[in-house]
């Protein structure tokens, strides 16, 4: 007589939760990240038993782990001017600078310099990257649009816009400590 599903669920999120859950999230950007992942390996679990036996629950668990990071980073968005300004949890966080309209003195500068550090810091790219970068988030042209335009492919527009963010968040990032210190 086998026991009933849920309990041999039960048994197997035990025996292997923590291993699971450290094998994604050594692998995958942010803990919230790592949670939905293991959410659907124990969902794809839930669905799988009741259909049809699985003889290596170990190898077939870490086997639909990295399949899920692997469709997670395909799925996942280029990077965009809004993480820079709002930050993506890294705690950088600009848009209350950058959205008050008041007329207060030391906002207003603080803007000011938020732009000139953005404009130096995009005269600090190469020109491919600066450009891709501008013309998707400043002038709101799409990958492909860009692509006919200068006649790239977009995938390379993608990487190179990537580039630029990440140098453009370390720039700002680098802005913002300075901010808060003082």
């Amino acid at each position: 007589m086998s026991s009933p599903p849920g309990k041999n669920i039960a048994s197997v999120i035990g025996r292997f939760g923590k291993r699971l859950m450290g094998f994604i999230r050594q692998r995958v950007g942010s803990q919230a990240d790592a949670e939905d992942i293991l959410q659907d390996v124990w969902y794809q679990l839930t669905t799988t038993v009741d259909t049809e036996p699985i003889e290596q629950i170990s190898g077939w668990l870490f086997a639909v782990a990295r399949n899920k990071i692997i469709d997670r980073y395909r799925k996942k968005k280029p990077e965009s001017l809004d993480q820079l300004f709002s930050g993506d949890g890294d705690g950088m966080d600009l848009s209350g600078i950058l959205l008050d309209n008041s007329k207060n003195a030391e906002t207003a500068n603080l803007r000011a310099l938020f732009w000139r550090t953005l404009q130096e810091a995009l005269d600090e790219l190469p020109e491919e990257q600066k450009a891709v970068f501008v013309w998707n988030e400043l002038e709101d042209l799409s990958f492909k649009d860009i692509a006919k335009l200068t006649g790239e492919n977009v995938n390379t527009l993608i990487s190179r816009k990537r580039y630029a963010v990440l140098h453009l968040r370390n720039r700002l990032q680098t802005l913002y400590n300075e901010i808060i210190e003082h």
